[in-house]
């Protein structure tokens, strides 16, 4: 399929776990636009503005974390313009590449992987220019997922999956600087100033402590302490920050269901807190096991992709209301996980 490839047009990519595919829609006017296959199980998206690239982590042969049949090495590399792949890049000896951030200042791309046999955990660093490997930075934790970097580019932060900490990273050093406590992690993103990280925790079936809050643990970027806790409802998972400084958090709602912790959940809701004094500006409802958000450049429009409904709710940020719900196609029970907006070209 390939009915518009006019790169004047703003548009969001979204990826299907079990597609396996990154489709993408006109961020206007939400016509699906295109489908480009992708290598099995691809988690999740970044989009490289200076190459007009889209890249996208081949985590696992097939299935999730903690059940899978083996773990894949690939990144593809989409043209975000004529929406096809140009290259593959295989991250070995490392694999189950996660999470993305790229310094474009220093033409970095860095990769969260898991642990191999030999190595922990770590943060695998690719020249954005020729896609080559150029260091590795252990996170000393074994699932790596979600990783942000400081807007100066000289710090990083990881989360990682069911340890009871957030990963600092020193980017100028290219070393492994420190651990923040926090009970269990999952999704992670730095305010546009720097002064805070924004991690969600605790994280569900790996929890260490099952009764401690649900929230947003907010950390101080210059002393690495967690200052307050952001409350909320259910569990989180993913965590995005808007150009305004707006912290957006997508809750999961448990139900009583059959199919075990990815077949339990009702629809969820994304929670928004106020970039001023955190305070909460709107809850919105999504799909079901909301798992990845992103926004538009201005910050008005967020996108919530659901992994077990397998769509994208798309919620006006002012209004608080949801605009409309996107439908991505899957083979399998995962379904829309990760999400890329790309400005149009010009």
């Amino acid at each position: 399929m390939n009915t518009n490839t006019d790169s004047r047009t703003d548009v969001l990519a979204v990826v299907s776990q079990t597609g396996p595919t990154v489709t993408f829609f006109d961020a206007g006017t939400h016509e699906q636009l295109d489908v480009v296959e992708v290598p099995s199980q691809p988690h999740e998206l970044c989009f490289d503005p200076d190459r007009r690239l889209l890249y996208c982590a081949t985590t696992y042969v097939d299935g999730y974390y903690h059940a899978h049949r083996g773990r894949a090495r690939q990144i593809a590399v989409i043209d975000a313009d004529a929406r096809k792949v140009v290259d593959t890049v295989d991250i070995g000896p490392d694999h189950a590449p996660h999470g993305f951030a790229l310094d474009r200042e220093r033409s970095r791309l860095y990769v969260s992987v898991e642990a191999t046999d030999t190595k922990p955990g770590g943060v695998v660093i690719l020249d954005a220019d020729t896609r080559r490997r150029i260091g590795r930075i252990p996170v000393m934790a074994d699932g790596p997922h979600w990783f942000a970097i400081s807007p100066d580019g000289r710090r990083g932060w990881s989360t990682n999956k069911e340890a009871s900490f957030v990963s600092v990273v020193d980017l100028e050093k290219d070393e492994f600087a420190g651990r923040v406590a926090v009970p269990g992690s999952e999704g992670l993103d730095v305010s546009p100033d720097g002064r805070h990280v924004y991690v969600a925790a605790p994280k569900g079936d790996f929890l260490p402590t099952p009764a401690a809050q649900p929230g947003i643990r907010v950390i101080d970027a210059v002393t690495g302490e967690v200052r307050r806790v952001l409350p909320t409802e259910g569990l989180v998972f993913p965590v995005h920050t808007t150009v305004t400084g707006a912290v957006l958090a997508g809750e999961l709602r448990m139900g009583g269901g059959e199919g075990g912790a990815l077949g339990a959940q009702q629809d969820g809701v994304l929670t928004v807190f106020e970039p001023d004094g955190f305070e909460v500006a709107g809850r919105v409802p999504v799909g079901r096991f909301p798992l990845t958000i992103t926004s538009s450049p201005d910050g008005k429009v967020g996108y919530v992709a659901n992994v077990m409904s397998s769509t994208v709710t798309v919620v006006d940020l002012e209004r608080m209301d949801v605009i409309t719900t996107l439908e991505v196609g899957r083979k399998g029970e995962a379904g829309a996980h990760g999400l890329a907006y790309i400005p149009a070209a010009g």
